[in-house]
């Protein structure tokens, strides 16, 4: 008893911003005041913080490799670690190709309803692209490459959900394909001036176009490729233990620090007010996420697990994602600590209906990134969430049904799953050829 009233007064504390009064940031109002025209110097600011933003996101993707490796087992470190370095390589070439035309097509910014639109291939500097006659926030090629590094991020999802048992070439094919067609394209519904952007639909840095974007291709991979063996025996859960959660750790906090570029580099510019702003309910989302995650697991599991308060972390940011630019700072923490509930939540539940995900990714992504993007229409300024449901519906069918055939073909032709002898062995060996710790080799091919 006395350990839960220190629990519930550490809470009471830490959520305590919830009785502030918070002050409103309507992210339409800093764009419409933007000047026509700005000094040289003003300029430079903003793309230098736009480059530095844009490196924080890369960061995040050494952040995805070490939370996969360590929530998962070391017989299969190299596989994992094969595949995250590849996922933005390809993310950013095929992004040159086609990806940032097909995003960003032109579309009309006063609207005109599109759906469909496509530039061209390559890139190709426009005039005026590196001043800002292009843009007072960025040059050409600086938008290019922030928006290129978010690309990569929706396959990075999938890899965790379908992990230790995918076969590596039918992930690449699917990773290429997801990344260079499917994400741009309904990315330009909104970011592009699509239709879902004349509706008034708000997703500030990605909450459904990167997360949930990624979260239906993780839950559609699950589900086709069945879970891992010995998973799922004579009706039991059977916990299969991640090999390091140092690495984990790791990886949370490389991933919250590149959150500040993903979040504050989304203001487009060095808006010192809004950018600041931006931080501040993204960090205080992340820590209610903690928080709640901390106190959830531990009242229904008996015991604090680590893993959970650590995917906590990940759900806050993924919730606040969409909203952080017109929420207030009491429901920031709200929106933050509600995510970490449904992230322990909601792992426990696929669990229990069988869909086998080995770092919770589908419950992180997916569901935080609906829940962030319906809570940008609850207390967002001038948000509907009404529109706010429409757009969630609209990623969720397109996505979800795009990545069912996806990999349906490919488990038809080439095949999903590795063999037996290679999951039990371990995909390093069996994909690779080698192993992420050979000095213990005997004890990880058993």
């Amino acid at each position: 008893m006395k350990g839960w009233l220190a629990l519930a007064m550490v809470a009471g504390v830490l959520l305590s911003p919830l009785m502030a009064v918070g002050q409103e940031v309507v992210a339409a109002e800093a764009a419409a005041n933007k000047a026509p025209a700005i000094s040289v110097e003003g300029f430079t600011v903003n793309n230098t913080w736009m480059m530095v933003a844009t490196f924080l996101v890369f960061i995040m993707h050494l952040g995805f490799a070490t939370v996969e490796t360590g929530l998962t087992r070391a017989k299969n470190s190299v596989n994992i670690l094969f595949k995250n370095t590849l996922i933005p390589a390809i993310g950013l070439l095929t992004y040159a190709l086609v990806g940032f035309n097909l995003m960003y097509p032109g579309f009309n910014p006063n609207g005109g309803g599109e759906w469909f639109g496509f530039a061209g291939f390559g890139l190709s500097l426009p005039e005026g692209g590196g001043t800002s006659a292009y843009n007072v926030g960025y040059t050409y090629w600086t938008d290019f490459l922030f928006q290129g590094m978010f690309a990569a991020t929706a396959a990075t999802i999938v890899s965790g959900a379908v992990c230790e048992r995918i076969k590596l070439h039918s992930f690449l094919i699917f990773s290429t394909i997801y990344v260079a067609l499917i994400y741009p394209w309904v990315g330009s519904w909104k970011w592009g001036y699509g239709w879902l952007h004349d509706l008034g639909f708000h997703d500030f840095a990605g909450s459904t176009l990167v997360h949930s974007v990624g979260g239906w291709g993780a839950l559609a991979g699950a589900i086709l490729v069945g879970p891992r063996l010995g998973k799922y025996v004579n009706g039991k859960i059977k916990p299969i233990m991640g090999h390091s959660l140092p690495l984990v750790v790791i990886g949370v906090f490389l991933l919250w620090l590149g959150w500040f570029g993903f979040n504050g580099g989304s203001v487009l510019s060095a808006d010192p007010a809004l950018v600041s702003y931006v931080l501040v309910t993204t960090s205080l989302a992340a820590s209610a996420g903690v928080v709640g995650a901390m106190l959830t697991s531990w009242m229904v599991q008996k015991k604090p697990d680590l893993s959970m308060v650590l995917n906590g972390c990940l759900a806050g940011l993924v919730g606040i994602t969409a909203g952080a630019d017109v929420v207030s700072v009491p429901a920031a923490v709200l929106i933050g600590a509600i995510a970490g509930v449904l992230v322990v939540l909601s792992v426990l539940f696929f669990d229990k209906i069988r869909i086998d995900d080995p770092v919770g990714a589908i419950s992180v992504h997916l569901m935080c990134g609906i829940w962030g993007t319906l809570a940008a229409g609850i207390w967002g300024a001038g948000k509907s969430l009404g529109v706010q449901a429409l757009g969630v519906l609209a990623y969720g069918v397109t996505c979800f049904v795009a990545a069912l055939g996806i990999f349906g073909v490919l488990k038809a032709t080439l095949g999903l799953r590795v063999t037996r002898e290679e999951e039990i062995g371990g995909l390093d060996v069996g994909e690779h050829g080698m192993e992420a710790y050979p000095d213990f080799q005997g004890f990880l091919t058993k």
